[in-house]
């Protein structure tokens, strides 16, 4: 599923990645903190998205590893803040407050219309989002190349709220 992902020239990812931006200022509404994913191996890119919401105060924020089998840490990101590379190679804010995200946006290496993903399979979301208390809104992000019938979900897999696409945004299926 990545691969498919990792094909897309540059100029392709962007016009998609700017769709998806399009799709997600029009159907969202706006949140207090929203968590993102620093964008790797051509996910999509919604760091504008970010920052449209910033010039109406909305604090952004990265996810942090902070134990491999816990629920992740959200620590406030800004343009010109530090970012180091974490143990998988993502860049990671390396100071800043920690926050606690309204909205988390997912990165979807693969997703279905239940609304369901495949990440990396490390369970990291899926355990943050069984941990946060209210539970934040889930929007999975991700370009239609990457959309398959069904994840075929285990009780654990949590299912998102929103899906953004290229082609637009949808409240999955029952």
């Amino acid at each position: 599923m990545a691969a498919r992902r990792t094909a897309l020239a540059s100029t392709e990812h962007a016009v998609l990645s700017a769709r998806v931006v399009g799709h997600a200022l029009a159907a969202l509404a706006r949140p207090t903190v929203a968590a993102f994913c620093w964008p790797i191996r051509n996910e999509p890119d919604v760091r504008a998205l970010l920052a449209r919401w910033a010039e109406d105060g909305v604090h952004a924020a990265l996810p942090v590893v902070v134990a491999e089998n816990a629920p992740l840490r959200f620590r406030e990101w800004t343009p010109d803040g530090p970012l180091e590379a974490d143990r998988y190679g993502i860049p990671t804010p390396t100071a800043g407050d920690w926050l606690t995200p309204d909205l988390i946006l997912l990165p979807l290496n693969g997703f279905d219309g239940a609304g369901y993903r495949l990440g990396y399979g490390g369970g990291y979301f899926d355990r943050t989002l069984a941990a946060l208390v209210p539970r934040p809104l889930a929007v999975g992000v991700g370009f239609e190349i990457n959309r398959i019938d069904s994840i075929r979900p285990e009780p654990h897999d949590q299912r998102l709220d929103w899906i953004i696409t290229e082609d637009g945004a949808f409240t999955p299926a029952a």
